[in-house]
């Protein structure tokens, strides 16, 4: 399996035919202060896969901190099914993942690890700037 589609988005849908719609792409967030709370994005990943490879599949997104460490962790399970016409072509699934109120506590290089099955397939990245001092509570 492969993803062969994997960006940010101010927001994304799918419709009832499969059909991706996509609007205002980035990879770059700027801010006035730190901590900051994005109020919405959408992760949008497409999945590529053999016949061969229909089932279940464990998928796992990490966003990565400037410095490595976990932001957040989505773990989950996707099932695959060759739809009518994909037995001999393949499947194609298409996933927006919805996020909202995400807070970065820092400016830096974060990212967004995509892995299945284990095994990694995809890095996101997302430049996140504004001031070097963080706001004081």
């Amino acid at each position: 399996m492969e993803v062969d589609l994997a960006l940010l988005a101010d927001a994304a849908t799918i419709d009832g035919s499969g059909k991706l719609n996509i609007l205002g792409i980035f990879d770059r967030l700027a801010t006035g202060a730190f901590p900051t709370r994005h109020p919405r994005m959408a992760l949008v990943l497409r999945f590529s896969a053999g016949v061969h490879e229909v089932g279940k599949h464990q998928v796992g997104i990490v966003l990565k901190a400037p410095d490595g460490g976990e932001v957040v962790r989505i773990d989950g399970e996707m099932s695959l099914a060759a739809g009518p016409g994909q037995v001999s072509s393949g499947v194609l699934v298409p996933h927006v993942l919805n996020l909202d109120g995400l807070v970065f506590p820092a400016p830096g290089q974060y990212a967004f690890d995509v892995s299945v099955d284990g095994e990694h397939h995809v890095l996101i990245p997302l430049k996140v700037d504004g001031p070097t001092k963080t706001a004081q509570a």
